[in-house]
């Protein structure tokens, strides 16, 4: 099975192929200024949606709270990771012994459009995000906005972004994992930042998925070449 195009593997199987929303989607051609976010969950969802690692499709995770609903488009950063790198750089922030929690760098998307469902790829502009733990481990949420939105898509910053906006997002992440009956959290917000602290985050994350998923596609086309 020859690889007459000189394409990466990755492109050619997914001309044949849906690709898995983690590894088989490119974050974007502009990374980190701009990026691809896949998202999982929209405002209007009442369940939590989060895909399945091995088989990419979308599962339901957990009924939300009550009316704990999420105030943004919510997914994820293609071909990212928390890992080491990321884990690193919020314990130089935070001065914590922290690990990364082994998952894809969350995203929330600001737009103005009622978009109604999940499953999707949207392009966005980061511009900052909340340094999150969540028992002991860091959970980062990059929050961007959708490129070219007509009310959110000029900011650059989070600056630019009204507190009772971040209040609600904040809230949002703090209680999303209560259990009926709960009180306290185990989530934690302990910073929120800006847009050059977000570009760090999303390299760092990039760079641990290639160190832990790097070899994927030589070890698939070693797989190929066994099976001809």
């Amino acid at each position: 099975m020859g690889n007459s195009s000189n394409q990466p593997l990755w492109k050619l199987l997914s001309v044949l192929y849906k690709p898995h929303p983690w590894h088989g989607i490119s974050p974007g051609e502009h990374i980190p200024e701009r990026i691809n976010c896949f998202v999982e969950v929209v405002p209007s969802d009442t369940v939590k949606y989060e895909i399945d690692k091995v088989s990419g499709y979308l599962k339901v995770d957990r009924p939300q709270r009550y009316s704990n609903i999420c105030p943004a488009l919510y997914g994820f950063l293609p071909q990212s990771y928390c890992g080491d790198s990321v884990a690193e750089y919020s314990m130089q922030k935070t001065g914590r012994d922290l690990c990364g929690d082994g998952d894809p760098l969350d995203v929330c998307v600001l737009t103005d459009r009622p978009i109604q469902h999940g499953n999707l790829i949207v392009e966005c502009i980061p511009i900052g995000g909340f340094r999150m733990l969540d028992q002991g481990e860091v959970d980062d949420k990059i929050i961007a906005v959708l490129k070219e939105d007509a009310t959110y898509g000029t900011w650059t910053d989070i600056s630019e972004a009204p507190e009772v906006v971040l209040d609600r997002m904040r809230h949002y992440f703090l209680t999303y994992k209560l259990p009926p009956g709960a009180l306290t959290s185990n989530c934690e917000i302990t910073h929120t930042y800006g847009a050059a602290d977000a570009h760090e985050v999303i390299r760092r994350s990039f760079a641990d998925y290639q160190e832990r998923f790097g070899n994927l596609e030589e070890l698939l086309t070693s797989a190929l070449s066994v099976m001809r």
